[in-house]
């Protein structure tokens, strides 16, 4: 009954393809993060050991 107020036509596959959605999104965010952490490690190590140079 719920489904049924939306404005989407549920039946038609929409909710798997929301979810396939969804996962990407998940995946790419996740990808940033992960890229932009390893940079910043990256980075504190070059620093590092050019100060202990």
């Amino acid at each position: 009954m719920f489904l049924q107020t939306l404005f989407v036509n549920w039946s038609n596959g929409a909710f798997i393809m929301t979810a396939i959605f969804g996962l990407v999104i998940i995946s790419l965010i996740g990808f940033v993060i992960y890229y932009i952490s390893k940079a910043g490690k990256k980075e504190r190590e070059e620093k590092q050991s050019e100060e202990n140079a």
